[in-house]
């Protein structure tokens, strides 16, 4: 372990330089323009899944498609919140949150869906929470204790996003498999 800095005045010293960095120190042990756009990258894939969510949400249809619509409908509003979280962080590292449309896809994990089968819906759903939870396992190992920081927010949202996933399996268990179509 390496020893703690005692003296308050090398302290001092160190914080009032690069003061324009906010709070990226010294003691920053990552690549802050690499974390940057990675934090991008989630970004998209949030904003992506939100989308999915809400189309989701208006276009399921069905005999059992009104608690499944209001999972998407509070689904979509976590993710929102995921996306909002990540945008701040990015701005306190000095950053600029990417919020281009025309490269969203491209810079998410998750694909956005346009299914019609309620059952198709969630396992779609599914599977894009299960790319966000191995994509947000690795980038907090990734982190490590370069940037506490930010793999704390990462380790977040891997918690809910873990949730959602349970959430969707449940409803799949639940749901009979001829109640998918529409109609």
């Amino acid at each position: 372990m390496a020893e703690f800095l005692t003296d308050i005045e090398t302290i001092r010293a160190r914080a009032r330089q690069e003061i324009e960095k906010g709070p990226v120190t010294d003691a920053y042990g990552a690549d802050v323009g690499r974390v940057i756009q990675v934090l991008n990258e989630a970004l998209a894939t949030e904003i992506v899944c939100t989308l999915r969510y809400k189309r989701h949400y208006y276009t399921a249809t069905g005999l059992y498609s009104e608690p499944v619509a209001a999972e998407f409908l509070e689904h979509a509003q976590e993710e929102q919140l995921h996306a909002d979280r990540l945008a701040q962080r990015i701005v306190q590292l000095g950053g600029e949150p990417d919020f281009n449309p025309d490269t969203l896809t491209k810079r998410s994990h998750a694909q956005y869906d346009a299914s019609a089968d309620l059952i198709e819906m969630i396992k779609e759903d599914l599977v894009a929470e299960r790319v966000a939870i191995a994509s947000y396992t690795e980038i907090a190992h990734w982190l490590g204790q370069g940037d506490p920081t930010t793999r704390r927010v990462f380790e977040d949202l891997l918690a809910q996003e873990e949730e959602h996933a349970d959430d969707l399996r449940g409803l799949l268990e639940r749901l009979p498999r001829a109640s998918g179509g529409r109609g």
